[in-house]
């Protein structure tokens, strides 16, 4: 399959990448980091997530942030919204998307929130309605779907359940995520080729940790599979707090650097990218993950 021209980028710094930042981040700096991914041309950014401040104490300020941002017409805003309690907040915040998660994996559904996949997912229909009846896009991320802590491997059979589980609820948009950043490029070619199968590629898109070095090699065979959006983070920031040892979500601008080499368009300015990577990174107090980025840094300071 030829690959595409153009691909649609959703960067999750703001959301995946600060969450699990121990240190709290002031919602001035969160505010800063959404406007200048805004001017930076990316058409959707995962911005905040509405879920309870108990769990993820750094999302605690939401709705200040989306009050304080500028925002750029025809960028689409997101939020996780886990029920509806985070939906109304989510509503009242301005949110142009709403995203519900649930995992591909049996064991990682029993073991975190004592249900199965089937009864996890039926959770969000109340959410899914009201999205839907409120004019907003809804989105629907799998996680594990391309690897377990608890099981290994994740079945193709099931990703595609979900997959159409979350067609059922009407989701606009599917993330198939591989979570811990297990996957390689022959299961990635495997499951794209299984999803698509039962939705439209237009519809999918690729969310990939680096945990083994492979995100790059990932999205590339996810693009010779059709697809054509992907969700990265600027500077590489993220983790997953299931996996020990998981890293960040594949760094923005290395994605960028591979997608210009390909001759794929995106509408986002590289050099912006990369200088709001270094600024993020400077203000949290560790070095970008990017390897690209830090490169096109070091170039540019030269």
């Amino acid at each position: 399959m030829p690959l595409p021209t153009k691909v649609k980028i959703v960067e999750v710094s703001p959301r995946d990448g600060l969450q699990n930042e121990k240190e709290f981040i002031a919602s001035s700096v969160k505010i800063e980091l959404i406007d200048r991914l805004s001017q930076a041309g990316f058409p959707n950014i995962e911005a905040v997530s509405f879920v309870s401040p108990k769990w993820v104490p750094q999302m605690a300020d939401g709705a200040d942030v989306m009050a304080g941002i500028q925002r750029k017409p025809g960028t689409i805003y997101s939020a996780l919204t886990p029920n509806l309690r985070g939906f109304e907040a989510a509503l009242a915040a301005g949110i142009d998307e709403v995203v519900i998660f649930g995992s591909a994996s049996e064991a990682f559904s029993q073991r975190n929130i004592n249900c199965s996949i089937a009864e996890s997912i039926a959770r969000f229909e109340p959410v899914a309605e009201a999205a839907k009846a409120a004019g907003l896009r809804l989105r629907g991320s799998i996680s594990c779907a391309l690897g377990c802590p608890y099981q290994g491997e994740t079945p193709v059979e099931s990703v595609v359940d979900v997959t159409q589980r979350y067609l059922a609820l009407g989701c606009d948009e599917i993330d198939v995520a591989d979570t811990i950043g297990v996957a390689n490029a022959r299961q990635v070619d495997k499951v794209m080729r299984a999803v698509t199968e039962v939705v439209d590629p237009a519809r999918v898109a690729g969310h990939f940790h680096d945990t083994y070095g492979q995100a790059l090699a990932n999205i590339l065979a996810a693009l010779q599979a059709g697809i054509s959006i992907f969700h990265t983070s600027v500077a590489g920031l993220g983790g997953c707090p299931y996996a020990k040892g998981a890293t960040g979500n594949v760094a923005t601008e290395d994605v960028l650097y591979m997608l210009r080499g390909l001759d794929i368009d995106t509408g986002i300015d590289l050099d912006a990218v990369v200088d709001i990577g270094q600024w993020i990174s400077g203000h949290i107090g560790h070095k970008s993950s990017s390897r690209a980025g830090n490169a096109l840094a070091a170039r540019k300071a030269a």
